[in-house]
This record gives C-alpha cells, structure tokens and sequence, in this order.
C-alpha cells in the first residue's frame, strides 16, 4: 500500500493560536459505520435524478414504506376520480371507501365483483388507471428485486482499535470480522490517517495519509482479521502521542473490498475511528478458543473488549 497525501479542504489559517486545535475540533470525516458526515452546499439540485441510487441505499423500513404510501395514494387519487365522474355501477355516489376498493380491484387487476364500471367517463378513468397500474407494477418489481438481489457485506469493525506492541514493534491494530455464513474471497484493506495540517503558507487543509499494513491482503475472508500497522520511522504516527492526535482532530478510516463468493459480486465496507477511540497500549482479548471435543471456536462476545498492559 503506498503513502501519500491529499488535501480536501483548504482554506485561510486563523492568525489566533491554537486556531488548528479549533478547527480540528470540528466533527469526523465518517460515522463509525462509514457513512459520511459532510454537508455538501452549493450543488445543483438533482430532484429525482439520484432515485434509483437513494432506493437501492435506503433501508427496506423505508421502502416498504414508500411503496405503500404510493400505492394508497394513487388509490387514493383515483377513488376521488371515480366520485367525481360517476358511472360506476353499485356505488354510492358519496361513499369514498366503495370509490377507493373499486379502484384498488381496478388496480389490482383481480376483477370486479358487484362493482363494475358502466359509463364511458368511468371506463375511461379505469383505463387510466390500468395503465398507471401496469407501468407502477413493472416498475416497483424491478426495485424490489434490484434491491433484494444488490450483496451487502456485513463486516463487524472492532469499536476501537489498539496501539501496542507486535513483534517487537509498537503498532496499530484493528480487527475486523465477517458476520455472514458465507466467505468474502480477494480480500482487501486500506487504512488512511485524516487529519488538520497547516501548510507552509500558513492554510489549513484537511490531510490524508495511507498508512502500510503487514498484511493488507487475503485470499480467503470468512471468520476474524486483525489488521496491523507497523509504527515504524516511515509511519506518519511515529512519535505521535494521544495529544498531537486531538489537537489535530485525527481520525483513521479503514476500508474492506472483496468479492462475495455467492453473487460474484464486488463488496465494500468501511469503518472509522476518531482520536479518542483509540486505546493506547492495550490488547485485544483473544477469541480463539478450543471446545472439549476439540474442535476450534471463535468468541465474538469477546470481540470489542480490550486490556491494557
């Protein structure tokens, strides 16, 4: 894994001291799940543009939602049609509700029962609203299974990481996990050091720094994987202390890609840690184990809890 740099955000430096411990004090790049933070100004208004996007990220408690307001909406809508218009056979001319099942079989398409349209104008509006029903029908099928057929990874991040010790080099360490029965194949992890710097100019930029793992690679991803950095004279974090690391608003962000054996697909996740979630010289507990029928086991109640030594 190469090391660099890149600045993302630059502006004037404040002239006062301690202006770079204020402005780092600002809030993280990422949530610790990954999800960014930034609040993005000044960019055109897509409307609709991102939808498909926003569908395919939004939780199924949110699209089962939306689906079903659409679909009572345009129920809905077309109920007030048929009150509005008439001719629908055995309808009371102010009940919505009839108005509203008759629209919702009309929908549907499973049929009328003693509900039936018998004017041109109600003849119309259920033509309409079969078309509707058709276009929506397509459409919302070929969402849902876009959505139910789109790999997730489930990767458990450890809530903190470590720096101590590892083969006689002082380094950091992080551990990641795969929650799904199955096995994430060509795995990869990058981790990168975010952080405020002060250039030469005087500006502040927000800074970002690949830092090298022993092993940043692996064939085969299905249990538990403890990512190490080695905190050598070549780390941007040799030397650091927990109080260069505030002042400078440090945050790490690590990243796992690979390749779900089941879909054959490409899978992503990420995770970050800020300054004060790093423990400093302290251990993982370790969760491997042997069982009485000696067969291996791996304690994930374990896997968060740290001891210092």
């Amino acid at each position: 894994m190469g090391s660099g740099a890149e600045d993302t955000a630059a502006g004037p430096a404040e002239p006062a001291a301690g202006g770079l411990a204020a402005a780092a004090g600002g809030s993280r790049f990422l949530t610790r799940e990954g999800k960014p933070t930034i609040v993005q100004l000044g960019l055109r208004k897509r409307g609709f543009g991102d939808f498909y996007h926003l569908w395919l990220t939004s939780s199924w408690r949110k699209a089962i939602g939306a689906v079903t307001v659409a679909y009572f909406g345009i129920n809905a809508i077309f109920a007030l049609l048929y009150l509005l218009v008439g001719g629908v056979e055995n309808m009371p001319a102010d009940s919505f509700w009839s108005a509203f099942f008759f629209s919702a079989q009309t929908f549907s398409t499973v049929g009328y029962g003693h509900l039936a349209p018998r004017s041109s104008a109600a003849n119309a509006v259920a033509s309409v609203e079969s078309f509707v029903a058709l276009m929506a029908t397509a459409m919302i099928t070929g969402l849902m299974f876009a959505k139910f057929a789109r790999p997730t990874s489930r990767v458990l991040w450890s809530r903190v990481a470590v720096v101590a010790p590892q083969d006689g080099v002082r380094s950091l360490m992080f551990r990641m996990a795969n929650e799904r029965g199955n096995q994430v194949v060509e795995a990869r992890v990058r981790l990168a050091l975010v952080q405020q710097e002060r250039t030469v100019e005087g500006e502040e930029v927000r800074r970002v720094h690949d830092l090298r793992l022993v092993r940043a690679q692996s064939g085969v991803f299905a249990l538990s994987w403890t990512a190490v950095h080695p905190i050598d004279a070549s780390s941007k974090l040799y030397g650091v202390t927990p109080e260069m690391m505030r002042e400078h608003g440090a945050e790490l962000i690590a990243s796992l890609t690979g390749l779900d054996e089941t879909f054959s697909q490409t899978i992503h996740s990420r995770h970050s840690w800020s300054w004060d979630e790093i423990v400093w010289d302290g251990r993982f507990e370790d969760i491997l184990g042997t069982l009485p029928d000696g067969r291996r086991s791996i304690d994930y109640g374990k896997f968060h809890q740290t001891n210092r030594r």
